[in-house]
Order: C-alpha cells, then structure tokens, then sequence
C-alpha cells in the first residue's frame, strides 16, 4: 500500500499563493512563507493526534514546530510589525 505525501510541491505553492504575503510561488525563504508552512504542518499534526493520541514521537514533533513558528513570529514582531499583523490576520493564528 502506497502512502500519499501530505506535503507536495504543488500543495507548498498552493499555500504560498493563497497567502498573499509570499514574494513568488517559490520563495521558501522568507519569514512569512515558513510561518505558512510551519502553520499547515501544525495543523496537519495536530488532526494526526486527534486520532492517535498515543503518538508522543509526533506530539514532540508538533512542540517543536510550535516552537519554531513562535520563534519566527517574534523575529517579525521586532523587525517588522505591519507584516506581523498581516500574517497574524491571513492565517488566523491567536497570540
């Protein structure tokens, strides 16, 4: 049986040019498109646990990430806040 990839090349750059914020369809780079991807992972992991709730591989995975996002929403509330108020606000994420 053949698992399915969750995460694509063709769904990366569908969550980059659904977020208005990201330069091009490939830029990887930048705050807000790793924040993107951080947020789409979360959110993957965290209906992955809702299943399987004794998975503490994933739920340390899911921390981390957390983590990172966190991280990379500091760096842009320090750096810049009017983008820290526009990626807040496009992907829904509460402080």
């Amino acid at each position: 049986m053949a698992r399915t990839a969750y995460l694509t090349p063709d769904v990366k750059e569908g969550i980059f040019e659904k977020n208005g914020l990201v330069k091009s369809k490939t830029d990887t780079g930048s705050s807000e498109s790793q924040i993107a991807l951080f947020t789409y992972r979360i959110n993957y992991l965290t209906e992955h646990l809702k299943v399987h709730k004794k998975d503490h591989a994933s739920r340390l995975g899911l921390l981390k990430l957390v983590g990172k996002r966190r991280s990379l929403l500091d760096y842009l509330i320090k750096t810049d806040v009017l983008r820290y108020r526009a990626i807040i606000k496009e992907l829904g994420i509460r402080k």
